[in-house]
């Protein structure tokens, strides 16, 4: 399964479909340069939404001021962050998607997820722990594991991030059999200051248990 792996990584390290054969209809405008970490060893998954442009120009994931915070709410250093035997790093856009007309960026591209990750998912039977963050990353993971799925699908209305992230406890932990447990994150942009204010449950309650639950998961 490691040797398949590593197969898969380099065929998404060298993958163009957005380029050269977009389903969104329009084409990726600049070079494609896929910023995906897998791993066969690590228990833990960071997935977020998909490369800025520091992080397409450098090649690095969360090599910005988010990536600093991120690790802050970890508390982990950049050393253990970025090793791939304790951290696979698999974004929901493996490219940097652009910018929209207002300067932010756009969502991440549907070919990384319809072309590569259900295969990822399935090489690193692993996983222990699936850390989403955002909501394109959340509505991936949480429905792939029946217990969630079952409960989103109980709402009466879909749940928006902030309610994804109010019922952590409910995703925290997981059944053996359904795959490894997903803990939603909001975006560590320093923008989301505002609602971390509004939110102080966030840093008083889900972040200790969030470090308690990662520090066992970091032994190689």
């Amino acid at each position: 399964m490691a040797s398949a792996l590593r197969e898969l990584q380099q065929q998404i390290d060298q993958c163009t479909i957005c380029r050269d054969h977009p389903l969104n209809g329009k084409p990726l405008e600049h070079e494609p340069n896929p910023v995906c970490i897998s791993s066969a060893t690590a228990k833990i998954a960071i997935c977020g939404q998909a490369p800025g442009i520091r992080v397409h120009n450098t090649g690095i994931p969360f090599n910005d001021p988010s990536g600093i915070r991120l690790r802050q709410w970890l508390d982990v250093t950049p050393e253990e962050f970025y090793d791939a035997e304790r951290f696979a790093i698999i974004p929901m856009g493996f490219c940097f998607p652009g910018y929209d007309k207002h300067g932010g960026d756009l969502p991440p591209r549907r070919e990384c997820k319809l072309t590569w990750h259900d295969q990822l998912f399935k090489l690193m039977p692993q996983l222990k722990l699936i850390i989403a963050i955002g909501s394109y990353a959340q509505n991936y993971h949480l429905r792939r594991n029946p217990t969630y799925r079952d409960y989103l699908q109980a709402q009466q209305k879909p749940l928006n991030m902030t309610e994804t992230v109010m019922n952590w406890r409910r995703y925290i932990e997981s059944n053996q059999n359904d795959g490894p447990a997903v803990l939603p994150l909001p975006h560590p942009s320093w923008r989301n200051s505002g609602w971390l204010n509004r939110n102080p449950w966030f840093e008083n309650e889900l972040l200790p248990a969030l470090r308690q639950k990662i520090r066992p998961l970091l032994s190689r």
